[in-house]
C-alpha cells in the first residue's frame, strides 16, 4: 500500500487522460443507475410534486401486472423467432460464402449491408413494404396468385409479430454471417481432409466437424442475440406502436409507455430492473448449459 500512492503520483498524467471518461461514466451511468434504483422505492410521477416512499409496492405491482406479463410473453415470442432464424440464415450464408466462389467479397458486403443500415430507416422501409395499399409484398403475392386479397401485415393480430421478426432476421443475419465466417476460417483444414479420407460427405463433415467447432461462436451469438432481442424497441415503436391490441408490446416498449405515456418513472425504473434481472438469469442459464455440455 505504501508504494501505491507514489506510483500514482508518478503516473498522474495517465489519470488526467482517464478522468474525462471516468467522470462521464460515473455521472451518466453509475449515478443514473443508482438514482433509478432509488426511484423504484417511490411513487415518482413526473407531473405531481408529491413523490411518496412506497417501499416494495412497485415490485409487488410488477409481479402481478398482467399487462407486463403479457409483454414478457411477447418478448419471448419475438426472441424465439428472431434469434434462431437470424443465426440459421447467418450460418447458411457463412457456409456458402466460405466456399471459393467468384465475387465472394462482393456477396459478403451485400449481405452485411442491412447490419449497418440505420434501424429507423430500415423500419420505415419495411413499414412501406408491408403496406396493404402499395406495399411490394402484397403486390407480388397478388401477382403470383398466392393470396386473394391484401394482407394486413402490421394490423392483423396473427401477422404483426411475425412481420417484425422477418424484418429483424433481415437485419441481423449479416452480423451472424460475419461472426460465423470468422469461426469457420479458424477451423483447421486438416480436420476436413482427414474426414474426406475416411469417406465423410459434406453433410457428415458439417455435423461432425463444422457445427461442434462452432459451438463457442454459436454461444456468443446466442447470448448477445437474446440480450439484444429482449431490448427491442425501435422496430416496435415505428412499425406497430405496440399494436394491434398490444400483440407486439414488448418489455422495453412497455417500460417506455410507463415512463413517457403515464409518467410513472418509479414504476418504469422497477420494470427496467426487472428486465435486467431476467436477462441476467437467462444469460447464466445459457452459460451453465454450455459448460455442462462441455463436460
Amino acid at each position: 500500500m505504501g508504494g501505491t500512492w507514489p506510483r500514482m503520483r508518478r503516473e498522474w498524467s495517465a489519470y488526467v487522460f482517464l478522468a474525462p471518461g471516468l467522470i462521464i461514466f460515473s455521472v451518466f451511468t453509475v449515478a443514473a443507475l443508482l438514482f433509478a434504483f432509488y426511484l423504484t422505492f417511490h411513487e415518482w410521477n413526473a407531473i405531481q410534486p408529491y413523490k411518496p416512499f412506497v417501499g416494495l409496492d412497485n415490485y409487488k405491482e410488477m409481479i402481478h401486472d398482467k399487462d407486463y406479463i403479457a409483454s414478457i410473453v411477447n418478448t419471448v415470442y419475438y426472441t424465439g423467432g428472431s434469434v434462431p432464424l437470424g443465426m440459421l440464415v447467418g450460418l447458411s450464408l457463412a457456409v456458402l460464402l466460405n466456399l471459393p466462389i467468384r465475387f465472394r467479397g462482393t456477396f459478403r458486403t451485400l449481405y452485411y449491408l442491412p447490419v449497418i443500415t440505420p434501424l429507423v430507416a430500415a423500419s420505415i422501409l419495411w413499414k412501406w413494404l408491408y403496406n396493404s395499399d402499395y406495399g411490394l409484398f402484397d403486390y407480388y403475392l397478388l401477382k403470383a396468385h398466392l393470396i386473394d386479397q391484401p394482407l394486413l401485415w402490421l394490423s392483423a393480430q396473427n401477422l404483426a409479430m411475425p412481420a417484425v421478426i422477418l424484418m429483424t432476421v433481415w437485419m441481423s443475419a449479416g452480423f451472424s454471417m460475419v461472426v460465423y465466417l470468422a469461426g469457420l476460417q479458424s477451423i483447421p483444414e486438416e480436420l476436413y481432409e482427414a474426414a474426406k479420407i475416411d469417406g465423410a460427405g459434406p453433410v457428415a463433415r458439417l455435423r461432425k466437424i463444422t457445427l461442434p467447432m462452432l459451438r463457442p461462436t454459436t454461444l456468443f451469438l446466442l447470448v448477445i442475440g437474446i440480450i439484444g432481442s429482449f431490448q427491442v424497441f425501435t422496430q416496435i415503436f415505428i412499425m406497430t406502436n405496440g399494436g394491434p391490441v398490444d400483440k407486439t408490446t414488448t418489455m422495453v416498449f412497455f417500460i417506455y409507455q410507463a415512463a413517457f405515456k403515464f409518467y410513472e418513472f418509479g414504476y418504469a425504473s422497477t420494470l427496467a430492473f426487472g428486465l435486467f434481472v431476467l436477462l441476467f438469469v437467462v444469460t447464466l442459464i445459457q452459460l451453465r448449459l454450455y459448460r455442462r455440455a462441455d463436460l
